[in-house]
C-alpha cells in the first residue's frame, strides 16, 4: 500500500469510528509516521496528495488554524479528475449536457420545498438581474443557482457532483457563451427560465420543475452546440 493510501485509509477509519471528525487536527508528523509505520518523508508526500484531493488542509504557524486539519472537501478531488478528462478531450459538450440533464432533472423531481435555501436562490436570481453584469459573472451566478436549487433534493452527493462539474466546466461554458450571436437576448431568456424553475421548486411542484429544467438545459445546449 502506498503511503498516501495508508494515510487515507487511516483517516477514513478514524472518521468512520467517530474518533476523528471534520475540523479535527491530525496528530503531529512524528506521531502519525510512527502510527502508520511510514517514513516522515513518505508521510509528507502523502499529506501533499491528500491536500490536493481536498481531504486535509495544512497551515503553518501556531494559531488556532495551524496544523493539519481534516476538511473532507470532495468537490476538489472531483474537480481535478473532471479537469483532466476535459483536458484530454475525452469529455465533450454533449457529455456535459447529458450529465447535467441526468443530475439536475433527478434533483428537481426529488426536491422538497422544505429543504431548499430559497433565500439564497432568490438572492442569486436578483443579482443576475443586474444589466451591468458581465457574461462571466452571470454564468458564475447561474451555476451557483443550479447547485443551490439541487440541494433541495437532500442528496449531498448530487450537489457535490454538480459543484465539481460547475468548477471544472466554467471556462468551457464561458467560451461557448461568448460565441453566441446575441448574449443579451440569451441571458434575458435564461433569467425568465430560472425564475420559472425557482417558483416551481419553491411551490413544491417537483414534476413541473423537472420539466422546466429539462427544457432549460436542452434549449441552452442546442443554442451553444455549434
Amino acid at each position: 500500500m502506498k503511503a498516501h493510501e495508508a494515510v487515507m485509509k487511516w483517516v477514513t477509519d478514524e472518521l468512520t469510528s467517530g474518533r476523528l471528525h471534520i475540523g479535527d487536527r491530525l496528530p503531529g508528523e512524528r506521531q502519525l509516521a510512527e502510527t502508520l509505520q511510514v517514513s516522515r518523508n513518505s508521510l509528507r508526500e502523502a499529506l501533499r496528495v491528500l491536500e490536493a484531493l481536498g481531504t486535509i488542509r495544512t497551515s503553518t504557524g501556531s494559531g488556532p488554524q495551524s496544523g493539519t486539519m481534516i476538511t473532507a472537501d470532495p468537490e476538489q478531488a472531483l474537480t481535478l479528475a473532471l479537469n483532466l478528462q476535459l483536458a484530454t478531450s475525452h469529455v465533450g459538450h454533449d457529455h456535459i449536457y447529458e450529465v447535467r440533464l441526468l443530475l439536475e432533472t433527478w434533483a428537481a423531481a426529488h426536491s422538497d420545498p422544505e429543504l431548499g435555501d430559497w433565500e439564497q436562490a432568490g438572492h442569486l436570481l436578483e443579482r443576475m438581474d443586474d444589466p451591468a453584469l458581465s457574461l462571466e459573472d452571470f454564468l458564475q451566478l447561474d451555476a451557483e443557482f443550479h447547485v443551490t436549487a439541487s440541494r433541495s433534493a437532500a442528496n449531498p452527493l448530487i450537489s457535490t457532483l454538480m459543484e465539481a462539474l460547475r468548477l471544472s466546466i466554467f471556462d468551457h461554458t464561458v467560451s461557448r457563451a461568448k460565441a453566441l450571436p446575441d448574449w443579451s437576448a440569451t441571458s434575458e431568456r435564461l433569467r425568465a427560465e430560472h425564475r420559472a424553475v425557482y417558483e416551481a421548486l419553491r411551490a413544491g411542484d417537483a414534476e413541473e420543475a423537472a420539466i422546466l429544467l429539462e427544457r432549460h438545459i436542452r434549449g441552452y445546449y442546442l443554442e451553444t452546440q455549434a
